[in-house]
């Protein structure tokens, strides 16, 4: 049990290493005091263009992939002790810990990003098989509507019916655990966009959408 908290605790440290603010700072903007306010990726892209929000994007999934593929087997190792749920549950429970750095970043006064970044880089580190079904809905979404937070939120809900189909049985509550807190914390962190798609003042970004008339 030492060997797995220490393991989640570095992996949130991690995860609190956010890209938008570090990059930013280089850059010295603070992407919280524009645009959304938001420090995730979407929120980089409209205020600070295409190459600073792949840069974002990169380091989130990094950080996530990082959290659930190294900082398991690297404690353990250093320790000397056994992992106590064995290395997948492990892994996720690390690659979980990471995103709530994320969100919640102790060096950025716990204002940070949605997430969504750092659980995919969870997921190409466990469970590659299940990005692509994720991806595919995030794409199909924000063509078709233009909303990206309603885009993250349906292809976090696509985590559970593709664990459920591509996981091997004899994981499978591993990963339907994950998958449902998971889908349920990017519900959580994306609140405040589904009060404006209810409202009928979302952002909606015209230019992914393929099928639309003009205007909004």
């Amino acid at each position: 049990m030492l060997t797995l908290i220490v393991a989640v605790a570095l992996s949130y440290l991690l995860g609190s290493v956010s890209g938008s603010l570090l990059l930013g700072r280089i850059r010295g903007v603070d992407i919280r005091r524009q645009g959304s306010g938001n420090a995730g990726g979407t929120n980089a892209f409209r205020t600070q263009g295409p190459a600073f929000a792949l840069a974002v994007v990169s380091i989130d999934i990094g950080k996530g992939f990082v959290a659930a593929a190294i900082v398991p087997e690297l404690v353990q190792n250093l320790l000397g002790l056994s992992l106590a749920y064995g290395l997948l549950a492990s892994s996720l429970i690390c690659g979980f810990g990471a995103v709530l750095g994320h969100v919640y970043p102790v060096f950025h006064q716990f204002r940070g990003g949605k997430g969504a970044g750092t659980l995919v880089g969870v997921l190409l580190a466990t469970g590659p098989l299940l990005v692509p079904p994720v991806i595919l809905v995030w794409a199909l979404v924000l063509i078709v509507s233009g909303y990206v937070g309603l885009s993250t939120i349906l292809s976090a809900a696509s985590m559970i019916p593709s664990v459920l189909l591509l996981v091997d049985k004899s994981t499978a509550s591993n990963w339907l655990v994950f998958a449902l807190l998971g889908f349920a914390f990017v519900v959580f962190t994306h609140r405040s966009n589904i009060k404006r798609l209810l409202n009928g003042t979302e952002y909606r970004f015209e230019k992914a959408r393929l099928f639309h008339k003009t205007g909004r």
